[in-house]
């Protein structure tokens, strides 16, 4: 016979925001399943592997509230001052910057932390194992089926799921949203984004940079350290995030790392001193995905399933843990009244707390990429005047940090800093 287990939520897509939504729920006393196809990551730290996250203050809020960032195997590194500019590769960038500090932003709290992918995926895993009612199925492939009444997921070799609500995290692909037949729009922007990182001469200080490029914007964001990145001459690591017309990013990923780091030097400046790759590279098509509704009966799309953007705001995967705030909160607040927490009416309620917002992120990026991804003369000068304009107006300056950092007027629940 199968084994059968009931649970209130199953999470299908144990990624950094599927895991987060899964650990958050129970982390609520609420029973939960996760289910990935592939195996968790193991416990055991690897080796850089060149990934890092940017996360924001109120994804770090989420975090604390759901006992996973206390699991970091090492402290995060802040980031406390953003430089952006306006430039050319190999050429110094234009005078006319926005300089960011964190001081006074949000009682003196970083913009950010950069948390290397594999301390995320180690705290992910200590907390998906330490909750009793929080149940892993991974690697498993699953059969799912959804009515009216309820979901069953049926494990391959293993029990019987029986669920209120399914949650789709499965990432931009996801089988689930094609499934339920919701349809998805997309733009291809033709760049490739390219990610790792380096280590340099000299120490960061905390400081991210984001330079406006005419293929596509180049980020360089702070790693913890220095040490065990690279010599004693290079002890210092930032990552970076380079998007590039895909003709060129296929180009420059085929080289070695001495031409490779080359090419990165022309675009990040001489600040840093000099400059060698470390870990992987990695790559992926840059486009635009968004999902006609992010529910359907008995299913809530979390993440890229719902929504993708351009990284050029760093803020794909802090975008995905807003999601996760706002599904948790009202599953939570549905289960405490006695509500069937997969009903038509608390999804309703989740879409129109997360809709609108990443909406909102989805345009802000779409025009930042189109206004910054033109090189035409009259069009590079007006930003430029543009960017040193906000540069003095403090309140405006501040309004877009906060909104960086995901803060908002009268913000509350686990983005707040609310405990579970």
């Amino acid at each position: 016979m199968t084994d059968t287990l009931d649970v209130t939520a199953c999470v299908i897509g144990a990624g950094p925001v599927g895991a987060t939504l899964a650990t958050t729920l129970a982390a609520a006393g609420i029973p939960t399943a996760v289910v990935d196809r592939a195996p968790l990551p193991p416990m055991e730290l690897p080796e850089f592997d060149g990934r890092a996250y940017a996360i924001a203050l109120t994804s770090r809020r989420l975090l604390e509230a759901a006992g996973i960032w206390a699991h970091l195997p090492m402290a995060p590194q802040p980031i406390r001052h953003i430089r952006v500019r306006d430039g050319r590769p190999g050429r110094r960038p234009s005078s006319l910057g926005l300089d960011f500090d964190a001081a006074g932003i949000a009682q003196g709290e970083p913009f950010g932390w950069m948390v290397e992918a594999r301390a995320l995926r180690v705290a992910l895993n200590a907390r998906l194992h330490s909750l009793p009612n929080l149940h892993a199925f991974a690697p498993a492939t699953a059969a799912i089926r959804r009515d009216a009444d309820g979901a069953q997921i049926a494990i391959a070799g293993g029990p019987l799921i029986r669920a209120r609500l399914v949650i789709g995290a499965e990432g931009r692909e996801s089988p689930l949203r094609a499934a339920a037949g919701i349809p998805v729009t997309r733009w291809d922007y033709g760049q490739t984004g390219m990610v790792g990182a380096f280590a340099h001469e000299r120490p960061h200080r905390g400081t991210a940079l984001e330079m406006f490029l005419p293929n596509g914007p180049f980020a360089q964001l702070p790693l913890a350290g220095p040490g065990g990145f690279g010599t004693a001459e290079l002890p210092h690591a930032s990552a970076y995030v380079w998007s590039e017309r895909t003709p060129l990013a296929r180009r420059f990923l085929a080289m070695d790392d001495a031409a490779f780091g080359h090419e990165l030097a022309r675009r990040l400046g001489g600040h840093l001193g000099r400059i060698r790759p470390i870990g992987r590279r990695w790559s992926y098509p840059l486009a635009a995905l968004w999902a006609q509704r992010f529910t359907d009966q008995r299913l809530a799309l979390v993440g890229d399933a719902a929504h993708g953007i351009h990284p050029i705001a760093g803020q794909g995967l802090n975008l995905g843990f807003r999601d996760v705030a706002a599904l948790a909160e009202e599953v939570i607040a549905a289960v405490h009244a006695g509500e069937d927490p997969g009903s038509a009416l608390v999804l309703a309620r989740y879409q129109a707390r997360a809709r609108p917002d990443a909406m909102l992120m989805l345009a802000a990026t779409h025009a930042l990429e189109r206004l910054f991804g033109t090189d035409l003369a009259p069009v590079r000068l007006a930003r430029r005047l543009g960017i040193a304009a906000v540069d003095q107006m403090p309140t405006l300056k501040k309004a877009f940090a906060q909104r960086a950092m995901g803060i908002t007027r009268e913000q509350s629940g686990l983005l707040g800093g609310q405990r579970l």
